[in-house]
């Protein structure tokens, strides 16, 4: 008798686990090698045998530990009660697909306490991952990404980033926790996911795709950066991706706003300011549809707005004029002129409550006050924009900052990346991803190089990731999956805009710096008349 057995040492199977073996019995002399070896090879190549969902709690990952294992049956999942991550409305979790469910909690350091979650289609496997980002300080498992990504048939997953919460005070006397924070929970939820999925398939995923916004966007470019091999697309829209600049930007704001009582705009006088800005701007691009469509051309001034006399509902004193300005005006050193940050787009005045109110916005003053000047009772007032920027830029050494223009590890592989990023983005000025993309074009020898693996799609009228007055609902995934999966580059992608849960206008958006065209004739709601130039 000859038996032959095939073993697998998957990454995160200890002991090594025998899949299976074949007896052949000694008749087989009467075969010929080339028959035996064949048989063999196709008994061996065939994939490992799936576990089931309850005998994960058993599977020893390195440095993490699997807290649960549960069969979630079709329409039974509901999210923990009082999590932040439950996000968008119940019909997000309402008829979800029978799948297990898998937490765990890794701990790469001594002071790591990552929680990640990893959601698997009980049937119905598409045979990818998707991994989903997170926003602002990150501080919970974004549940409504993951019922969005299993819909479509994904093993899918998400973490906490190693803290509970909104805020940065985690960072405080918690250097590890800042660096999970920053770049290594996402790491590590991606291996040990891919090692979850593994396990439970027994096979690992055909593709693996990264998709976020705004910090979930930076932590895209970061993956892009720094572990150019954990996924094979990535989308990342509206990134935080100059974090020490962006937050400074809650100071710079915060001053000018509360200079003195008559700086604050009220924000009943934000509609005032977007009307004006829209009707001096909209027909820069040959057509008047109330969106306007490359805000850097746009030459606004809110002087035009200013009172003849005293204060009004219906115009803007001369100090709220200056503090609009301020809004639209880049960050500067103020010694040396040196921009440090973008500022935010004519078309974006609507959302300016967020960062324009009588104390300046949290998500950007907690990395001064936790992260680098470890004091909670910093005062804003007294950021100096010489040498504090300087400094936190030292402190951070590229460990936050997501602005290294070297790609080519990523893309050199066969990487994709989408970014997008609306131009009346309210929170991230979006002109600081068109900075990114251009530096790296200027690092890896220009468009030429760059466009068949790495394309920015910049939205007209759409604010921070969703919303505004522009067609802000596009399918970006399915962009990428054409385009990592059969080689069709995105030479546009279709955008809508939904008014009463009906679509009344759709929009190409096109790879920058192209734009949508008018073609001259038909409806200027339907994308079909436009193109990309």
């Amino acid at each position: 008798m000859l038996q032959i057995s095939c073993v697998s040492r998957k990454r995160g199977l200890k002991p090594a686990t025998t899949l299976g073996s074949i007896s052949l019995p000694n008749v087989v002399a009467g075969f010929s090698p080339r028959f035996i070896l064949c048989a063999i090879l196709l008994f061996c190549a065939s994939p490992a045998l799936a576990a089931s969902c309850e005998s994960l709690a058993g599977l020893r990952l390195p440095d993490s530990a699997i807290t649960l294992a549960q069969t979630i049956a079709a329409g039974a999942f509901t999210p923990p009660a009082g999590a932040r991550g439950a996000g968008g409305p119940a019909a997000v979790f309402r008829d979800l697909p029978e799948f297990c469910r898998v937490a765990a909690t890794l701990r790469p350091s001594t002071d790591s306490d990552i929680k990640i979650e990893v959601w698997l289609p009980a049937s119905g496997w598409n045979g990818k991952f998707e991994a989903n980002g997170n926003g602002g300080w990150t501080g919970n498992i974004p549940y409504a990404a993951l019922a969005i990504a299993l819909r479509r048939g994904y093993a899918t997953a998400a973490t906490d980033t190693g803290h509970e919460g909104g805020s940065g005070s985690f960072a405080l006397g918690h250097p590890e926790k800042l660096i999970d924070f920053a770049y290594r929970a996402v790491h590590e939820m991606t291996v040990q996911s891919k090692a979850i999925i593994a396990a439970y398939y027994g096979n690992n995923p055909k593709f693996s795709y990264w998709n976020g916004c705004s910090s979930g966007g930076k932590q895209g470019l970061k993956e892009a950066q720094r572990f150019p091999e954990d996924y094979d697309g990535i989308i990342a829209g509206a990134p935080a991706n100059y974090w020490t600049h962006l937050t400074s930007a809650a100071a710079w704001i915060g001053q000018a706003v509360n200079k003195t009582e008559s700086s604050y705009i009220p924000p009943t006088k934000y509609s005032l300011i977007h009307d004006a800005a829209v009707q001096a701007c909209d027909s820069l691009d040959g057509l008047k549809d109330g969106l306007i469509s490359n805000p850097m051309t746009c030459k606004f001034d809110p002087k035009v707005l200013e009172c003849k006399d005293g204060d009004a509902a219906t115009c803007l004193t001369s100090a709220q004029v200056e503090t609009a300005r301020v809004m639209y005006s880049p960050i500067l050193n103020r010694r040396t002129k040196q921009p440090l940050l973008p500022g935010f787009e004519p078309g974006s005045e609507t959302g300016w409550g967020i960062v324009a109110g009588h104390q300046p916005t949290s998500l950007g003053i907690d990395h001064w006050k936790y992260v680098v000047f470890k004091d909670p009772n910093w005062d804003y007032k007294t950021l100096n924009f010489d040498s504090d920027i300087a400094l936190a830029d030292k402190q951070d050494n590229g460990s936050i900052n997501a602005i290294d223009p070297n790609l080519k590890p990523f893309l050199s592989r066969g990487g994709k990346l989408l970014q997008y990023h609306g131009w009346s983005d309210q929170l991230i000025p979006p002109q600081s991803s068109v900075n990114y993309y251009k530096s790296v074009l200027d690092a890896l020898g220009g468009a030429g190089k760059v466009r068949n693996s790495y394309r920015l799609f910049m939205a007209p009228g759409v604010a921070h990731c969703a919303g505004g007055d522009g067609p802000s609902n596009f399918d970006m995934l399915t962009a990428l999956e054409q385009w990592v999966e059969n080689g069709k580059a995105p030479d546009q992608i279709t955008a809508s805009h939904v008014t009463n849960g009906k679509v009344d206008r759709t929009r190409p958006l096109c790879p920058y710096p192209q734009a949508a065209t008018y073609k001259g004739t038909g409806s200027i709601d339907d994308a079909a008349n436009f193109v990309c130039k």
